[in-house]
């Protein structure tokens, strides 16, 4: 189950968004907003993202982007993760050391395999409460690479998307 009772969007990516690019508008804690204009779209889109490197793996990053999309009728995270990642395995995630449920990965790009899935109320309930997540990659069926990542501003940030 992706992220819990979620259902997983193997959607094509929202233009523009599935990489970390575009302005800095604003700072949330240690989410940042940004925006660009993507090629053939009318307006401006923008997301919440933070990007972060492993611990032990100075080589390995991974970019969070939370979004809503262009009709405000979904509100998705997208996760890019580095190559290379076991793509059967997924992503897993972890709130607070408490195991939320995996996401598959929708596509591979240069820049990195991306995991989607659309947030419902109770998953950005979660991610407004937890203090820390924890994404897991998998580079074999049995060794897992997590990601921490700091949820300190995800709310106030979200709320702050246009």
């Amino acid at each position: 189950m992706a992220f819990g009772c979620l259902a997983l969007a193997a959607i094509a990516a929202a233009p523009g968004t599935a990489h970390a690019q575009g302005a800095v508008r604003s700072v949330h804690g240690d989410w940042q907003i940004r925006c660009d204009t993507p090629p053939g779209a009318q307006a401006e889109q923008c997301a919440l993202i933070q990007s972060v490197v492993a611990e032990d793996r100075s080589n390995a990053g991974l970019t969070v982007i939370v979004l809503k999309t262009a009709d405000q009728k979904s509100k998705l995270m997208r996760v890019v993760a580095p190559l290379g990642v076991l793509l059967p395995s997924g992503l897993g995630l972890k709130l607070d050391n408490q195991d939320v449920g995996r996401a598959g990965f929708v596509r591979c790009l240069p820049n990195g395999c991306v995991a989607e899935v659309v947030m419902d109320d109770k998953l950005l309930a979660q991610l407004r409460t937890a203090k820390t997540a924890t994404f897991i990659i998998f580079e074999t069926p049995e060794e897992g690479i997590g990601f921490p990542l700091s949820l300190n501003g995800i709310g106030e940030g979200y709320d702050k998307l246009p």
